[in-house]
């Protein structure tokens, strides 16, 4: 048997909900899974504050900056499937979810160029699950879905306003 390759990834990612929609990423075709939607965000660089890790994550792959930030949630997930080249992998990722508020007058953009993000767009909460489980914009990571289950009380148990 093969021997699989063990990896840990702690990442920090942006809920960002405005006029009920989400801020989405879509993961380019370097970034795995290539075409499925992420939250903003990514990985935390060794001796960084995941608090500086969320701001900088948001900006590169929407050019929005954080007005305000606050811990919401830990989510984690664990595989083991062939992963990164298609390679067997025994992975574990661990999220922390922040909500973030930005300046909705600002369009959002990617910035960092050749990365792992290709698109960013605020998504209607109504065409995702599971208010609609038939309308997505493509398939989500686990941690929207976890996400969009918890988004009621992130918002201190009201959902966000119009």
């Amino acid at each position: 048997m093969a021997e699989r390759r063990r990896t840990q990834r702690l990442g920090a990612y942006a809920v960002v909900v405005h006029d009920n929609a989400i801020l989405l990423t879509r993961i380019s075709t370097i970034g795995y899974p290539a075409g499925w939607w992420a939250l903003p965000g990514g990985g935390v660089d060794h001796g960084e504050s995941p608090h500086d890790a969320v701001e900088r994550e948001l900006f590169e792959e929407t050019g929005l900056r954080a007005l305000s930030r606050r811990l919401v949630d830990v989510h984690d997930v664990h595989t083991v499937a062939p992963g990164r080249g298609d390679q067997y992998e025994d992975f574990h990722g661990v999220h922390l979810l922040y909500v973030i508020d930005v300046d909705p007058t600002v369009t959002p953009r990617v910035v960092e160029q050749d990365g792992t993000t290709d698109l960013v767009r605020w998504v209607p909460l109504d065409e995702l699950p599971p208010r609609n489980p038939d309308a997505t914009p493509g398939p989500l990571l686990p941690v929207i879905e976890h996400v969009l289950d918890h988004l009621d009380s992130y918002f201190k148990g009201a959902p966000p306003a119009p």
